[in-house]
């Protein structure tokens, strides 16, 4: 029911791309991204739910003052009926590939920043919502801003970025000579063809806005100059003129296929009828909840009255997340956004009223404006707020977050509420019947998400004071990333000086300190302002308020939240940098009348975070002119991602997308609570009563073998007695929608009987818990004779935690019956012909009756190769019984505690070396943490034992396997299949050889690198090994003595901020270590217009598989490539594929498809000498009519190679090595990458531009891995977490890089000359190789830590785990104000 309360507006509507729609009833608690599913807008996507990923980003348009205001946000979170009254765009509005595409979405596709595709409708809205909010042309920093609240897993944000910043104000001095020449390519070492222009005109191709030399810089027909969404002019396509404009030898440049024509924009106008939209109140009742929008203050207060325990949402981003991952349930909302006084910003004499319904990005656009225009000594306290906004959650969140929700949401990890308690704000409540009530910031939260209001009040507007003179405030924030982060400790800090009786000495006269982060509410530090008042601004004062700290910051060792080592010791960095900020700033406002009196590397403490925009530059060869002009020259160009086009627009379908009939039904997983028990009860009763629940389905109802496992038949679909993990599956139930199907799900009713549970290596080691079938050893030489021969011996261990996929698309399946018990699966999977396989095995048919497609992935990783085969199997169960239709989808921490991640590996380590530095002998064992089942963890340990040499010839080497079993979900394949943990381990014991000798890393490295014709410690001799010729490169082009000499200077000169420098190689084996896995089959179809289908048995999930695939198929026919088509994957037209892994891919699917075409080819041969001037289409009817097949089926094998025991078990390595350079916040641990140069090894490139892309995006992913992404378990070494649980299960806890994180200056060379004898087309692969590259970020923060504990006056060898997170960073600096909290050899905790 629809209550109105003016006739003006008879029912609640919304426009979505320009169409108008009436809101249904009954749906409060429905999300926007709900809805415009619903109506078949499925390019918005759901990844986290949590609005953390930005995949489900749209443009919410709204009239205001006499104007359109535009902002991007979070569909996820977005209530539906909030948008009543507003116009939403999403990315189907916007442009389209058969009508024309937006430019900022051509941009995109053309220019390499969309891999699988589905993170980037929200990228294209987040840049698109930016240019219709700007009133000028944004800035490079701008657009990063924008990008904030964006994840992508695949590229590592470089071509995005690229692709976007051609929208930014132009700077001329970005295109450079080195850009330029690198836009093209270099051929042995060198640049071709360089301009020397240097930033002008002609330098700049005004079409795509990338480097060219096209002799016409000017806009020209196909749509000549359009508008962008804030009015600004942007060149279209082919806008030079110049015909092979762009169609440079680079990873920006353009291909024989036409893209997409962009177009003159055509968003939906704003609609008339919204502009005259009277405010009114909106209510609409319904079963779960009724939503309320009042239009009035007197509204807002009766209903708040009426219902007290009513959530006040705005931008839902607190409530909406507790409705759908805590299940809270909240009948009557009540959104103040039409409230006037609510949303008001009043500047008066003492200070600013912020109305509590604002925005926190319509706050910090205020603030900004106040900051230009008061006198600075009044602005301390809004530029510490500003300041502390740009690292609060992203765009999306900002745009429709209001600042009471933040507030009274009393979280004791806010970002603001510390600095509202310092800066003497006072919160305002208002009642009906009881006025107005003023309420000290300070004395607010009154408990763990408790505040002080009364039931019937409302937070109506906080009342911020100016600051006067003399008077600093300042915010502060530590999180595991910096972009779009939650706190780990943050704070607000304000002191007031004044000149104290004697000459140059200045006291305090006011101190406040606020903490968050350290206790169940924000907190005020007493003691640490009782030990600042009265006394003079010295260093006596200081120490003083350190002191304080500890008493004001009190943790108990196991707290929630952990780490409490470090949330201590931030406390103190933050008073220490507050100190010496607040130092300096009254030095400068008193024209030296104080003096600070801090040494000049002490200023550094207040160094505030500086990050220039992110740039790039891409090196490769040109490709090799074709041998004769009839010739086409396919392969080796970089050629867009073949559906880009399709991913930019919103129209690629992936298999949540798959539009079903009307009798499918959704289903929704009954799970295990505990890590390990006997299930005592299952008891769906309750659950089958339930509103739309269809059916409840477990182990008894399986028709076939309930046993699966992608090699050891020791996993359940279903559980049957006992559960080995949180979240195995116990059972389904299936429903008509999916909150049907998940409310039921939890009224299932399980019983346990607790079990013993191992989480951990070490508690694996230490109650011998192993999977004893594996005994998997290497060895070479005599390793027990060798030790005597050795001038130094170290040991040791190290440990390497895990690393989520965090693929963006989640697992999720469709199983469809047909007739005569015949199943079609479209699997979001790497192999589909497992899935195939188990499927039919659960149900007990044949295989031959189940089909499995795959058309795309969202991303996979290796996560998505066997963790799908018991979500397929438990889809299919119910389908079967019910013959309907079963559709399953996970929700991201589903996902994440269910599926598996990196198997976390731990080392014991005993290394001998001579006095020079080379290594002698080694002896290994590794741990890895399988999990509860074997899954593919024997084959991932096989490959770690082959990759522990890394590139370093080892003479005497042993090295043995131990697979850990553990009551953790199983753990699985990712990008690199266990051998970046062996190659890590390589790396850390060499670099503590350097360090053992005091002699540089690199030149250690340099000693032991293999050279051509050494034979590995499994046997295999080294064939065309490139390891030096990378490493040489790397070393020359990153000019690393020079920079290594400049990285010391500023070391000396800072004492606070720290850099490092490293270089690191790498060499990747590349082969199914299990042989019979390398094989690969192709089917390629002729049809009679001259069109070419390819179909072969690998999956693309964004790696540019299929391209380069159409590539070797348009190349062996000697075809254009327009003329070549992929559709999608699947077991009925190649059967039996091994799973799409090992970054074996296009070597092997490129055979198998070049063996097709090679008898293609022979059938037309023929025809084409019959007819030598005649079309592709001419021949082809030709053989037709003279009864030729037009089909061919490939097949390849990799020939000579033995698997893991023989001594070949790889067919080619593949080389690379990088260099990489940061700095760190001393105090805090912070870090950015300044700079990093990547050398790989890719043979003679399929296509460049899509390697390079895979290296970029391996590189961002490894350094993940080894700084930012942590996994935290609920094991002994985290009891605040619930037992078997994983804390760390969505984006809002687990961090994958941002735009914010990858290498500041980035810059990519692809080897040249470097042709590979043993694959297609003498390439390589580069889907894994790429990825330990990323160690030299981890080696190079090490080296800054070095240099912060050298300056503390400790030196030697120390121990860092991996992650080097924050915490880790800066709890080893081991200076003055750490060393009271932690020992200088502390090794904080990890789940491994």
């Amino acid at each position: 029911m629809v209550i109105n309360e003016t006739t003006s507006a008879p029912e609640p509507i919304c426009y979505i791309n320009g169409t108008r729609y009436v809101l249904p009833d009954g749906r409060g608690e429905a999300t926007l991204l709900q809805f415009l599913r619903e109506i078949g807008l499925t390019g918005t996507k759901l990844g986290c739910g949590e609005g953390g990923c930005g995949a489900c980003t749209v443009m919410l348009s709204h009239w205001e003052d006499g104007h359109v205001v535009h902002r991007s946000a979070n569909a996820c979170l977005c209530p539906l009926y909030a948008v009543e009254g507003m116009q939403v765009v999403t990315v189907e509005g916007l442009g389209n590939v058969r009508d024309g595409l937006h430019p900022v979405q051509q941009r995109l596709a053309v220019m390499h920043g969309s891999q699988c595709g589905f993170c980037t409708p929200g990228f294209v809205m987040s840049m698109y919502s930016l240019l219709r909010s700007c009133e000028t042309p944004p800035s490079e920093e701008d657009i990063e801003d924008a990008l904030g609240g964006n994840l992508c897993r695949c590229t590592g944000y470089r071509p995005i970025l690229d692709a976007f910043k051609t929208f930014a104000k132009t700077d001329p001095a970005a295109y450079t000579e080195e850009a330029i020449a690198a836009s093209k390519g270099i051929a042995n070492g060198s640049a071709t063809s360089a301009t020397t222009t240097n930033g002008a005109s002609s330098g700049v191709c005004p079409s795509s806005c990338l480097p060219c030399d096209c002799a016409a810089a000017k806009a020209t027909t196909n749509g000549g100059a359009t508008t962008n969404g804030c009015g600004t002019a942007v060149a279209t396509t082919n806008g030079c003129g110049a015909a092979n404009c762009c169609k440079k030898a680079r990873a920006g440049g353009g291909c024989d296929v036409a893209p997409a024509a962009s177009r003159p924009t055509s968003e939906p106008i704003f609609p008339p009828e919204l502009k005259t939209r009277p405010a009114f109140h909106l209510a609409v009742s319904g079963r779960n909840v009724t939503w309320h929008r009042p239009a009035t203050l007197e509204q807002l207060l009766d209903l708040k009255s009426a219902h007290p325990a009513a959530k006040i949402v705005v931008g839902n981003t607190e409530v909406g997340i507790e409705m759908k991952f805590k299940n809270a349930s909240y009948p009557v909302m009540i959104a103040p956004t039409h409230v006037k006084e609510m949303n008001q910003i009043a500047v008066t004499e003492t200070g600013v009223e912020i109305g509590a319904a604002v925005t926190l990005t319509r706050m910090m656009k205020a603030f900004k404006g106040l900051i230009a225009t008061r006198p600075r000594h009044q602005v301390s306290a809004l530029e510490a707020v500003v300041n502390q906004l740009r690292w609060f959650a992203g765009n999306q969140i900002r745009n429709v977050s209001a600042l009471g929700g933040n507030i009274v949401t009393g979280s004791p990890i806010s970002d603001l509420n510390p600095l509202w308690m310092a800066a003497r704000t006072t919160f305002v409540a208002l009642g009906k019947d009881t006025g107005e009530r003023a309420v000290p910031a300070s004395e607010f939260f009154v408990g763990y998400r408790q505040v002080d209001l009364r039931p019937h009040e409302i937070l109506f507007k906080i009342v911020l004071p100016f600051t006067r003179p003399n008077e600093y405030v300042k915010e502060f924030k530590q999180s595991p990333r910096r972009e779009d982060d939650i706190a780990i400790v943050n704070a607000g800090m304000r002191v007031k000086l004044a000149p104290g009786a004697s000459e140059g000495v200045w006291v305090v006269e006011e101190a406040a300190v606020a903490f968050g982060g350290v206790a169940p509410r924000a907190i005020m530090a007493p003691a640490l302002a009782a030990a600042l008042v009265g006394r003079a601004w010295d260093q006596d004062t200081l120490q003083a308020a350190l002191a304080a700290v500890r008493q004001d910051v009190v943790l108990v060792d196991h707290a929630p939240g952990g780490k409490v080592e470090y949330r201590r010791a931030l406390a103190a960095s933050f008073v220490f940098k507050f100190f010496v900020h607040a130092a300096l700033q009254l030095e400068a406002d008193t024209a030296a009348a104080y003096q600070a009196n801090l040494p000049t590397e002490e200023h550094s403490a207040a160094k505030a975070y500086e990050r220039h925009p992110a740039h790039g530059v891409q090196f490769y060869s040109k490709p090799e002119a074709p041998p004769t002009p009839a010739t086409v020259s396919v392969v080796g160009q970089p050629h867009p991602h073949m559906a880009a086009e399709l991913q930019v627009s919103g129209e690629a379908t992936y298999t949540d997308d798959i539009k079903l009939t009307q009798d499918a039904l959704v289903a929704a997983l009954v799970t295990s609570a505990k890590p390990h028990a006997r299930i005592t009860k299952l008891d769906a009763t309750a659950a089958l009563q339930m509103p739309g629940v269809v059916g409840f389905y477990s182990a008894k109802d399986v028709p076939g073998s309930n046993a699966i496992g992608p090699v050891w038949y020791d996993e359940e679909v279903f559980a049957t007695s006992e559960v080995t993990a949180v979240g195995q599956v116990v059972g389904v139930v299936v429903g008509t929608t999916e909150a049907a199907a998940r409310a039921g799900a939890r009224a299932v009713e399980v019983g346990y009987e607790d079990l013993p549970a191992v989480m951990s290596i070490e508690e694996a080691i230490e109650a011998g818990a192993f999977y004893d079938d594996y005994t998997g050893k290497l060895e070479c030489g005599d390793v027990d004779g060798a030790w005597t021969q050795c001038d130094h011996v170290i040991t040791g261990t190290y440990k390497v935690g895990g690393q989520e996929h965090f693929y963006l698309e989640p697992n999720n399946c469709v199983v469809i019956p047909h007739e005569n018990d015949e199943f079609t699966l479209y699997s979001s999977t790497q192999a589909p012909a497992k899935h195939q396989k188990y499927v039919a095995s659960v149900l007990g048919i044949p295989a031959h009756k189940v089909v499995s497609k795959t058309k795309r992935l969202g991303g996979g990783f290796g996560g998505k190769e066997t963790r799908g085969i018991f979500l397929h199997c438990a889809a299919a169960v119910p389908s079967y019984h019910l013959k309907r239709p079963v559709r399953l989808c996970l929700d991201r921490d589903e996902d994440m505690q269910m599926t598996g991640q990196r198997h976390a590996f731990l080392a014991t380590y005993k290394v001998g070396f001579s006095a020079d530095g080379r290594v002698l002998a080694a002896e290994l064992d590794l741990y890895n943490n399988a999990g509860n089942s074997h899954d593919l963890s024997h084959s991932i340990m096989d490959r770690a034992l082959l990759h522990s040499d890394c590139v370093y010839k080892v003479p005497n080497m042993r090295v043995r396997g131990h697979m850990c079993r553990t009551n953790q979900a199983s753990n699985t394949a990712f990008r690199g299949f266990g051998g970046p943990q062996g190659l890590m381990f390589a790396e850390m014991w060499i670099e503590q050889i350097a360090k053992t000798l005091g002699k540089p890393d690199v030149e250690i490295r340099t000693l032991n690198m293999y050279d051509e014709g050494d034979v590995t410690h499994f046997g295999q001799v080294l064939e065309h090994c490139r390891a030096r010729a990378c490493w040489q490169t790397v070393l020359s082009s990153s000019s690393f003595w020079e920079r290594k000499a400049q990285v010391a200077e500023f070391n000396k000169a800072n004492r606070w901020r720290k850099r490092g420098l490293a270089a690191t190689p790498t060499k990747f084996g590349i082969s199914f270590t299990t042989k019979f896995l390398n094989q690969a089959g192709a089917l390629v179809h002729v049809y009679l217009d001259g069109t070419v289908l390819v179909t072969h048995g690998g999956v693309e999930m964004g790696q540019g598989l299929h391209t380069k695939m159409a590539q070797v198929a348009a190349q062996a026919l000697n075809v254009p490539l327009s003329k070549v088509f992929i559709s999608e994957t699947s077991t009925d037209k190649v059967p039996n594929a091994s799973p799409t892994a090992a970054s074996a891919s296009s070597d092997m699917y490129g055979g198998a498809v070049l063996d097709a075409c090679r008898q293609l080819s022979e059938r037309l041969a023929p025809y084409r000498t019959k007819l030598p001037n005649g079309t592709w289409k001419e021949v082809v009817n030709a053989a037709y009519l003279d009864r030729v097949d037009l089909s061919a089926h490939g097949f390849y094998s990799t020939p000579d190679i033995t698997g893991f025991g023989g001594r070949r078990p790889f067919n080619y390595f593949c080389f690379g090595a990088a260099v990489s350079e940061v700095e760190i916040d001393v105090l805090t641990g912070d870090m950015q990458v300044l700079r990093s140069d990547l050398v790989m090894d890719v043979g003679n490139p399929l296509n460049p531009a899509i390697d390079i892309g895979q290296v970029e995006g391996g590189f961002v992913q490894g350094m993940g891995w080894l700084v930012l992404e942590e996994l935290m378990w609920g094991d002994k070494q985290h009891p605040w977490i619930r037992p078997g649980h994983l804390f760390t299960k969505g984006p809002g806890t687990y961090k994958i890089p941002s735009v914010n994180d990858i290498p500041v200056d980035f810059r990519v060379q692809l080897l040249a000359n470097a042709p590979n004898v043993r694959a297609i087309h003498s390439s390589k692969a580069v889907g894994e190789p790429p990825f330990h590259l990323g160690a030299s970020v981890f080696f190079a923060l090490k080296e800054a830590v070095y240099a912060a504990r050298e300056a503390a006056g400790v030196r030697g060898y120390f121990v860092l785990d991996a992650p080097a997170t924050p915490e880790r960073l800066r709890l080893l600096c081991s200076d003055q104000i750490v060393q009271p909290y932690v020992p200088y050899d502390v090794r904080p905790k990890i789940s491994c």
